[in-house]
This record gives C-alpha cells, structure tokens and sequence, in this order.
C-alpha cells in the first residue's frame, strides 16, 4: 500500500505539477545578453519530485497517515469477515439438525450479512480513496503554493518536474536543478507550522 500511494502521489504531482507551477512573468530576456544559465540566473529550472516526495516530511508523514489508516481498515475487515465465517461455520455444524424452515432463515440471514460485508468492504475501500485524494491534494496545494512563492522570490519564470516514473523533463542540466533547496525549505516550513 505505502509504494502504490507513493506512485499515485508522484504521477498526480508531475501531470498537474506543469501547468501549475508556471510562477511569475518578469519580463523577457534578450538573447544578445544571455548568460549560461546558473541557478542564481536561471528563468527556468526543475524540481526532481521523486526525491522531493522521499524528502519532504510532509510527504514522508502523509504516507504513514495513509498506511495507519489503510491498515485499521483491513483489519477491521479481516475482524469482521472472520466474525462472519465463524457464524458460517458454526450454521454448518447444525444446519443437518435444524428445520427447513430455520435453514432457509438462516441462509437469508447469512446471504444479507454477506452483503452487509461486501457493502461495508467498498465503502471502506472508497473512504480510503478519498483520504488518500485529499492528503494528496493538500501536499500538492503546499508544494505549488511554496514554489510559486520560490520561483517569485529566486526570478524564475518556470519551475517544472522530472520524475523517473513521468518524465516531464526528459533532460535537465544539474545546474538548474533546484530540489535540494526547495526540500530544505520546505521540511523548515514544515517544522514550524507543525509547532
């Protein structure tokens, strides 16, 4: 559960990412002046969102809410369906002796505690779909909000992502990659709203 939260939340955070962190208009450069890029004159420059989604706690802390919560759910499901196989079961062991009338009771019974179960388990599998779609939506909205103010604060015109898994930057010179920084930052941002 935790790599496939992890995969969803990297490719929700590179395919929205793009668009997203267009940060703000300063102009244009013209080409006759234009120095080789560095980080400190850079217009644009990527964030490695693989290494940022390992890095950030933020990010670290919203998978082990997910996990917490994805594993109470299976094992209340675990407790409940075991719960329901003992009843099963011990209908089995009297379902010889007991009437056809009681029998047929009892198997409607059985089947509507079946359904009562598959109902339960879907639901319980959608709650967690939406919990995960809303952690990831907040650690999309704080990871945009921090880069839009980042690129802001350091003049770049655009901040994109490369991701292994979703290469949206096929290549990037090291030199404008800027997540080192932007991990630092955003675990002290972290750190303090947390207290």
């Amino acid at each position: 559960m935790k790599s496939s939260v992890l995969n969803l939340a990297k490719s929700g955070l590179a395919i929205i990412v793009l668009g997203a962190f267009v940060a703000c208009n300063h102009g244009t450069t013209d080409s006759k002046t234009a120095v080789a890029p560095t980080p400190e004159k850079a217009e644009i420059v990527y964030v490695n969102t693989d290494t940022l989604l390992n890095k950030y706690e933020y990010s670290k802390d919203m998978v082990k809410r997910l996990q917490a919560k994805g594993d109470a759910a299976k094992e209340d499901l675990q407790s409940k369906g075991a719960a329901f196989q003992r009843e099963v079961d011990d209908y089995k062991k009297v379902m010889n002796s007991i009437s056809a009338d009681q029998r047929s009771d009892k198997e409607q019974l059985l089947q509507r505690k079946q359904q009562e179960l598959q109902a339960y388990q879907q639901n319980a599998q959608a709650q967690i779909q939406n919990d995960q779609a809303t952690e990831q939506g907040k650690l999309f909205d704080k990871i945009s909000d921090f880069t839009k103010a980042y690129a802001k604060e350091k003049g770049y015109k655009m901040v994109l992502t490369f991701s292994k898994t979703n290469p949206v930057v096929l290549y990037g010179d090291p030199s404008l990659d800027v997540t080192a920084d932007v991990v630092k930052r955003l675990n002290d941002q972290y750190t303090k709203d947390k207290k």
